[in-house]
């Protein structure tokens, strides 16, 4: 019988060794403290760095992109400007 009824369990309490684990309650919805804040922060922080990378390198051979966003990024823009510039005969390019 998994779930007793509440008039079997006050009839049989539950046994609980002495030597097993002392389980504790540990609320899980509803706290909100500043280190659940911090935590929640900062994971949500580093999925949303990695999901505007994974979109700026996949939208990196669009011309508007590389030009108008990676051309002002200041390390990018000035000191790799050369590797996003392409060298692409007009009869070749689809843009």
């Amino acid at each position: 019988m998994p779930f007793p009824t509440p008039v079997r369990r006050a009839a049989y309490p539950e046994y609980k060794s002495p030597y097993g684990p002392k389980y504790q309650y540990q609320p899980h919805v509803g706290t909100i403290t500043a280190k659940t804040v911090t935590n929640f922060g900062v994971k949500a922080g580093l999925f949303g760095g990695v999901a505007l990378f994974g979109v700026i390198f996949l939208a990196s051979g669009v011309p508007k992109v590389y030009n108008d966003v990676l051309g002002n990024i200041p390390v990018v823009g000035a000191s790799l400007q050369n590797y996003f510039t392409k060298k692409v005969h007009p009869a070749d390019n689809p843009f």
